[in-house]
């Protein structure tokens, strides 16, 4: 794309110069280096009354031009020498000279305002005796243009540069001699043109240009030849081209080759790159392998500044990795990600996150994916496109969306196409809005109301998704009203008195109808269910009544840097009513009876008959009971430290929550006591780790008896309705689990205050160029993207769950791990892990280690274990115009226990 003639001249350098770099790079500094000698130094005899010259400080001197023009030249630096003889001002320390849209900034400038020349050069500090306040030149919007030396004139805009360093849009020139022709050209002599912003010669990687001539998007070389480190290489060009482009242009995309264990040689990612506009662009990308197998993507990058920005891509591959003459696995991908500037069209809002296509797309093609082993190993795919509106001044808004997961693992499509949300933001009908005073009691009622329907096509196997009349078929549909009414009011000071009542009406366009096949010749007491067409309706309420405070605890301690520590318990009690809906008198609920046939005996079965609606069905079974739940919360005062610089105390939570709940219903002829159960979360160390548990406490006594089926003993347990207590036990714990997650780095014991942005300046709708394509370069490949400014990073996961059914008890115990360690400031590698603790047996696990190699990037990654077990050396150029410009070396993935390369 960029070097037209000297891209394919590039590749072919890569397999002998990867090596080369990695060994011999070493981070020097340009500064302690001697430096060519390109400083113009004043003649000892001409300028004989210069030396003589005292120097008068000066903080600013302007200087109108005697060519008739009205600009002027502006000048100041720590001190100023005026040659009214020979009308030249010298300028020493901090000295800058601006004339028109040309500014010079150095630590000498000369100025002739006769011939109107400008001579800049640094100094050598005399202690350090390095080469300091290098001339720095700016014109118009270009970059600016540093040197050793430069000689320019102001008027004609010509000059020479000695040993310059200038980039534009990723190309770096360095090195040598240019020879400023107009404000357009330039004549280069022995520039080094490169990827890398080290000045030369430090410069890691590039072409040296003996001669040729650049202009504003494009140089024209002479003679050019490749250098590495300083060290020029015996292979040359007799001419060159090479694009300085400052907007998008199209081109092709070269490929890279390699070799697949499986597929054979391949020709990888080669295409063409169109750029459409500023605003929009196309990729079009193939890969084709010897053995017959290839892969087609499509991709766009879309962006209009303070609107709205996103991408798209379809991919699609064949791809063999059976016998020889077997039918190739045919997959295909779309990705779709779009955002929306909140303030493009105030009141709605638009995204777009979508990931679909066929289940063993990732895993036939693991490129896709960049090896990452979490997308290699997911078993789940999801979309949704949602479009909010809300009306300004009402309580209304209104969701659409559209949804779809997928199964891996089964291979299953669950589609919603589409859902709405219409809803009303509780409202208080009974108070004003000029209400002047203390809300009265009956003003403290609320109300609400919200309407949500569906179109649903739930676990339908892929490969029948566009068949014929499926989706017609398999449709689900339904409307589903709540209005939720409330009143809180505080009573005695202390308690909290509140009241609910909730509606749900559903309105479903089909039911079901069950009934027993007399006829069946092999079970008549299986029921047979049939789809009924046409509307129906039904609609269940609830209301719950209760109290509940805050009761405050605390312990305090004396002589001690922990003062006191609190308990925050929270009880509360309420009265919960709602009717048994499977009562024929509903009609929610039907019964069907079959004949008693040897040797089957008579059996009665009663079903709901909207047990398939997609917003479910009113529950069967009384209830009017009491539920009972306390919440506490406990929180440590301590002293602040003597360094710290506040003297306010300080307060830490040792527990946000333990919560204790049940249910007792008194509609219940026996156990009208639910399951205990009981849950907790914190955090710790800063906030970092996060832990939460939580379980159920069975609280009847229960027997365990043997039976025979089978010609085997098999267990059952039978329930007694009495109390565990009553005996002087406790209840039984039926389930218990507890998580700890959290992300530790060299931040977290020692965190640095925020950085604060006034008037919202650091957001993505205001980012430079130069930070929208690094972002970009970002986006397109996530894992390419290492931070060595944090030393190490590590996130774990643990988890333990444990489940008693009295017959049986199941536990699992595994700890996930994932980081980064940095080994020096260049070099980082990252991990990623699973172990089950149980069983004591390693998951999935990826290494990936990364070399920092300044302007070049080199990348390891390794999936040792496992079905995706696999290796990848990848070695790029970091910019992103010659992103493409890339070695890799691989072994794809393979199900064999041994390791194939």
């Amino acid at each position: 794309m960029i070097l037209k003639f000297v891209g394919l001249f590039f590749l072919l350098e890569f397999a002998l110069i990867a090596n080369v770099m990695a060994a011999s790079h070493k981070s020097t500094n340009i500064y302690n280096k001697a430096m060519p000698d390109t400083i113009i130094k004043l003649d000892s005899i001409k300028d004989k009354k210069l030396f003589n010259l005292g120097a008068k400080k000066t903080q600013k001197d302007t200087v109108r031009t005697t060519s008739g023009l009205d600009d002027e030249l502006k000048s100041s630096a720590d001190s100023t020498i005026v040659d009214k003889v020979h009308n030249i001002l010298y300028l020493y320390g901090h000295a800058r000279v601006k004339y028109q849209d040309a500014e010079l900034d150095a630590d000498y400038i000369r100025v002739n305002k006769t011939t109107h020349l400008m001579f800049a050069s640094g100094s050598v500090d005399p202690k350090t005796k390095r080469y300091i306040g290098r001339p720095i030149l700016t014109q118009k919007n270009e970059k600016p243009t540093k040197a050793d030396s430069l000689l320019f004139n102001y008027t004609t805009k010509k000059g020479k540069v000695f040993n310059p360093a200038s980039e534009q849009d990723g190309n770096f020139i360095s090195g040598g001699q240019v020879k400023k022709l107009n404000e357009d050209e330039a004549a280069y002599r022995n520039v080094l043109f490169s990827t890398c912003d080290k000045p030369f010669p430090e410069t890691d990687f590039g072409i040296v240009i003996t001669k040729g001539i650049g202009e504003k998007n494009r140089i024209i070389s002479g003679p050019a030849y490749l250098e590495i480190e300083g060290v020029p290489l015996p292979l040359a060009i007799p001419f060159g081209f090479f694009p300085k482009p400052d907007h998008k242009t199209s081109g092709v995309i070269l490929p890279t080759f390699g070799e697949d264990p499986k597929l054979g040689f391949y020709l990888k990612d080669f295409g063409y790159y169109i750029a459409i506009n500023d605003y929009i662009d196309l990729t079009t990308e193939a890969t084709y392998y010897s053995k017959g197998s290839y892969d087609l993507n499509l991709s766009s990058n879309y962006l209009s500044r303070y609107k709205y920005s996103g991408n798209f891509s379809l991919s699609y591959g064949s791809h063999n990795y059976a016998l020889e003459g077997d039918p190739p696995s045919k997959d295909f991908n779309i990705t779709w990600s779009h955002s929306q500037n909140a303030n493009a069209n105030p009141g709605s809002t638009f995204s777009a996150s979508v990931d679909a296509g066929s289940s063993s797309f990732y895993v036939n093609n693991p490129s896709a994916a960049n090896y990452n082993l979490n997308t290699l190993t997911s078993n789940t795919l999801s979309s949704s496109i949602a479009y909010g509106k809300v009306w300004a001044g009402t309580p209304f808004n209104l969701t659409v969306s559209l949804s779809h997961s997928q199964d891996l693992t089964t291979k299953t499509v669950t589609l919603n196409l589409p859902t709405f949300n219409f809803n009303m933001a509780t409202i208080s009908p009974f108070d004003s809005k000029d209400r002047v005073g203390e809300q009265k009691w009956y003003q403290k009622i609320t109300i609400g109301y919200s309407l949500q329907g569906t179109n649903n096509v739930n676990a339908v196997p892929e490969d029948e998704l566009f068949k014929g009349n499926t989706l017609l078929k398999k449709m689900q549909n339904g409307l589903e009203h709540q209005i939720p009414i409330g009143f809180n009011q505080t009573i005695l000071k202390y308690l909290q008195f509140s009241a609910s009542a909730n509606y749900t009406e559903r309105w479903y366009f089909q039911s079901i109808k069950e009934s027993y096949d007399r006829n069946s010749l092999i079970n008549p007491t299986i029921p047979v269910i049939d789809t009924v067409a046409g509307f129906k309706r039904s609609g269940e309420y609830s209301f719950n009544t209760g109290f509940s405070t805050k009761v405050y605890s605390t312990l305090e301690f004396k002589n001690s840097n922990l003062k006191a520590i609190r308990l925050v318990s929270t009880p509360s009690i309420s009265f919960t009513y709602k009717p048994d809906f499977s009562d024929p008198s509903f009609g929610y609920y039907k019964t069907i009876v079959s004949n008693a046939v040897v040797p089957y005996p008579s059996t009665s079965t009663t079903y709901p008959i909207f047990q398939n609606g997609v917003y479910g069905f009113p529950s069967a079974g009384k209830q009017a009971g009491l539920n009972f739940s306390l919440d506490n919360s406990i929180e440590a005062k301590v002293k602040p430290k003597a360094t710290d610089t506040s003297t306010e105390d300080k307060h830490i939570k040792i527990l946000d929550g333990l919560t204790l709940s049940t249910f007792y219903n008194f509609a219940l002829d026996s156990f009208k006591l639910s399951a205990i159960t009981f849950s907790g979360h914190t955090a710790i160390i800063h906030q970092k780790i996060n832990i939460s548990f939580s379980g159920s406490l069975y609280p009847y006594e229960t027997q365990l008896h043997d039976s025979v089926s089978n010609n085997q003993i098999v267990k059952y347990v039978k329930d007694i309705d009495k109390y565990t207590w009553q005996e002087g036990k406790l209840p039984m714990l039926t389930s218990f689990s507890l998580s700890m997650s959290g992300s530790l780095n060299s931040t977290a014991f020692s965190p640095k205050p925020q950085q604060q942005y006034s008037n919202g300046t650091n957001t993505l709708q205001n980012i430079n160029p130069q930070q929208a394509q690094k972002l970009a370069l970002i986006n397109s490949d996530p894992g390419a993207y290492v931070d060595f400014n944090v030393p190490w990073n590590v996130s774990f996961n643990y988890s333990f769950s444990y489940n008693n059914n009295v017959t049986s008890t199941n536990t699992t115990n595994t700890l996930m791990l994932s980081g980064d360690v940095s080994v020096t400031q260049k070099w980082k590698i990252q991990y990623s892990t699973n172990y089950d603790l149980k069983a004591r047996q390693l998951g999935a696990t990826s290494f990936s280690i990364y070399r920092d190699l300044h302007c070049w990037d080199l990348a390891f990654q390794w999936l040792p274990f496992g079905y995706f077990k696999s290796y990848n050396v990848t070695l790029r150029v970091k910019s992103s115009i010659l992103q493409d410009l890339k070695l890799s070396k691989k072994s794809d993935y393979t199900s064999s226990p041994y390791f194939t390369q």
